[in-house]
């Protein structure tokens, strides 16, 4: 007998038809969750990716301006002093920009949750439900 056949009147459904209407029920809440668990995962990760690619970027980027830059700005600085006095500076300055874009890389980094946040709260309101279906 299907669970979606209509009940004649006066009879109520025995316990194995209200169980497995439950059994099912559950599967698939689970289904959903389950689904709602794996968004939530591609979204971090797509933000994890996003991330990742500003540390690449931040790295090749400051080594190709670094290389150039540190070039021309050292024989610029020759100019008017030693060379080793020269390239120093020009590698301190570098160390800064290096810094600061590690910095920006590692806070877009501690934005990303591996943790499904809204999967964790549902179920955690499921059980409750469970626990208490009349509240």
């Amino acid at each position: 007998m299907s669970s979606t056949a209509p009940e004649p009147r006066g009879q109520d459904p025995s316990v194995g038809e209200l169980l497995a209407e439950v059994t099912s029920d559950v599967q698939t809440l689970l289904r959903q969750e389950v689904e709602l668990a794996k968004a939530e995962v591609r979204e971090e990760a797509a933000k994890a990716g996003k991330a990742a690619g500003l540390y690449g970027g931040a790295g090749f980027g400051g080594y190709m301006v670094a290389l150039f830059a540190s070039l021309a700005a050292m024989y610029g600085l020759a100019n008017v002093m030693d060379t080793g006095w020269a390239a120093l500076i020009v590698t301190a300055v570098w160390a800064v920009v290096a810094a600061v874009l590690f910095a920006k890389g590692r806070s877009r980094m501690r934005e990303v949750s591996p943790k499904p946040e809204q999967t964790v709260e549902t179920l955690k309101e499921d059980a409750q439900w469970a626990r208490h279906p009349t509240k």
